[in-house]
């Protein structure tokens, strides 16, 4: 099998299942119960909020554990908003993750006011857009770190001096960046944060939000006292340490993993643009997630391409993958100005941690060869798309 779809989720490192593993077999007790086999699993939660905090440079008090990076998001815009209901305007960008958008189109509905930042062909914002559209009555802006189709890394500084300069506060959903790129949350200057495990090889179902202390904000979910107010309901442990043990690996491999997957995705890229004629390679060429690699093929169904590519065990994907089963076109691609027929075509690769030469190697050795078929049977002159 060769997964190039790791921006849609990593496999689970071995390491953290072995970790997780040793954790069910030993340990059921309930962090919230104050005798020890309570105790210690809220130790080793507690360990696993350390490390993570560790990793961005954020205090073990300001991470709060969540379900996924999209409810984290959601905590993030609508825990501000409820806060501040003085200020009932929201300002993202046009081609967030749908957890963003589609809780801004939510928030549409309830009355208050969204603006969207337009983006450039690369996917990059327009700054002087969002400083214009900054208001009194803005609660918050929220502009992802980097692009999960296209990889773009988003100038946070920028947004984060603009947004100050008129005491508003900034989100940045970081699913994607986390790992991939170095930074931290002093650095960057955001309120708030999100971030998930099962993209940097942990598991399923736990994510986190990173609050700078003082941050006005309202829980989504309320009842007992777990994460101190801020997210009830008996903790994900086995997630948690799992999460816990995935940022332990990762900032010890961090300068490795970078390294390989860079390799790996130049080497594919060059491959890709030499041997595959009328293609379009989208986002830019630098200032992205190496690893993120997004083309379209003119002339072709992105979905041809991709159950071509699923006979060879060889997967990759069309876009995000918690759109992937909507027809309509991504709004990703619609934001930079493809046109729709280019936006169909195009197929998205993200390689990892446990990709290798050889995975390279096939993809360049079937991926031409079914490109040339579909186009004979397609028959279309693929000149017009360009």
């Amino acid at each position: 099998m060769v997964y190039l779809d790791n921006n849609a989720t990593t496999p689970l490192d071995p390491r953290v299942c072995e970790v997780m593993s040793q954790f069910l077999r030993n340990h059921f007790g309930n962090p919230s119960s104050l005798y020890p086999i309570g105790r210690d699993v809220k130790e080793m939660i507690t360990a696993a909020r350390e490390t993570i905090a560790e990793a961005i440079g954020a205090k073990r008090s300001e991470i709060v554990f969540t379900g996924s990076g999209t409810e984290s998001d959601n905590f993030a815009i609508r825990g501000v908003m409820d806060a501040l209901p003085e200020k009932p305007e929201l300002i993202t960008s046009a081609v967030e993750h749908p957890a963003l958008i589609e809780t801004a189109n939510y928030l549409e509905k309830m009355g208050k006011k969204v603006t969207f930042v337009p983006v450039d062909e690369c996917g990059t914002i327009n700054v002087e857009f969002l400083e214009k559209a900054i208001s009194s009555k803005t609660a918050i802006v929220s502009i992802m770190h980097a692009n999960n189709e296209l990889g773009t890394i988003q100038p946070i500084a920028d947004v984060v001096r603009i947004a100050k300069m008129k005491d508003i506060l900034v989100h940045t959903d970081a699913v994607q960046s986390f790992g991939k790129i170095d930074f931290n949350v002093t650095d960057l200057g955001v309120d708030l944060l999100s971030i998930s495990a099962h993209k940097v090889y942990g598991p399923k179902g736990v994510g986190a939000i990173y609050i700078r202390k003082g941050t006005p904000i309202q829980p989504l979910i309320y009842g007992g006292h777990q994460e101190r107010l801020m997210r009830a309901g008996t903790e994900n442990t086995a997630g948690i340490v799992g999460f816990g043990e995935a940022v332990r690996i990762m900032m010890t491999d961090s300068k490795k993993d970078k390294k390989h997957i860079a390799r790996l995705a130049n080497r594919l890229k060059t491959g890709i643009e030499e041997r595959i004629p009328k293609t379009k390679f989208n986002g830019p060429e630098t200032n992205r997630i190496q690893g993120t690699l997004n083309f379209s093929f003119y002339g072709l169904e992105a979905e041809a391409i991709l159950l071509a590519l699923a006979t060879k065990d060889i997967y990759v994907s069309t876009g995000s993958a918690c759109s992937e089963e909507s027809e309509e076109v991504s709004h990703v691609l619609s934001a930079i100005g493809l046109k729709p027929e280019v936006a169909r075509s195009t197929v998205r690769m993200s390689l990892g941690r446990f990709n290798s030469e050889t995975d390279v190697d096939t993809v360049l050795t079937e991926l031409p060869e079914i490109v040339r078929k579909l186009r004979e049977i397609s028959g279309l002159d693929i000149d017009d798309y360009a």
